[in-house]
């Protein structure tokens, strides 16, 4: 892709893999299946207390064995070498967020995590990264492995790059809206 000037990456399956179980956590939550914060946010004060210690737990316990996915270091490190902002948008929490950042050493200028504002597929996490810039979001780039990456990125006026690992490509809805389908970040070169 030409003319970037910005790339906000979403943090867990697109830069590192926190071995989330998704499954279980819902079934630890009685929830059924779904996205799991907007299913919380249905619940009634208590119970989404309670699923809200289980679901913390389970990103706690991702955060202490998270690694890097293949090529995450390297593209970051010409993203910096070019002067190119980096943005992470995630449905995390900051707290886990920032544990998972500092332990694997990833250097970033800016964080949004769910605490901060409307959660993806708002697009209002791209939007403020780009009005934080000074950058016009057709020149910034949203990368995620979720069709929720996507609508975001699309919604703030963002280019978008689906990564389809390991979710073979004919899974994902809305497939046709990203700009680039990529099996991984080291399939890229930026």
């Amino acid at each position: 892709m030409k003319n970037v000037r910005g790339l906000i990456f979403d943090l867990d399956g697109t830069l590192v893999d926190s071995q989330l179980d998704f499954d279980l956590m819902r079934s630890e939550m009685q929830l059924p299946p779904g996205p799991i914060l907007e299913s919380i946010a249905a619940l009634p004060v208590a119970p989404a207390e309670r699923c809200y210690r289980i679901l913390r737990r389970h990103e706690m316990e991702g955060a202490e064995r998270a690694t890097l996915l293949p090529g995450v270091a390297q593209l970051l490190e010409r993203a910096q070498e070019r002067f190119i902002p980096i943005g992470i948008v995630t449905r995390n929490s900051r707290e886990i967020s920032l544990a998972v950042l500092h332990r694997l050493q990833l250097k970033y200028d800016i964080l949004l995590a769910r605490d901060d504002g409307p959660i993806k597929p708002d697009p209002w996490a791209v939007r403020h990264i780009c009005e934080r810039w000074n950058v016009p979001a057709r020149q910034v780039v949203m990368i995620g492995d979720y069709h929720f990456d996507v609508l975001s990125g699309r919604g703030a006026g963002a280019r978008t790059v689906l990564l389809t690992h390991p979710v073979p490509p004919r899974e994902y809805p809305n497939l046709e809206q990203a700009d680039l389908l990529l099996s991984s970040l080291a399939e890229h070169d930026a």
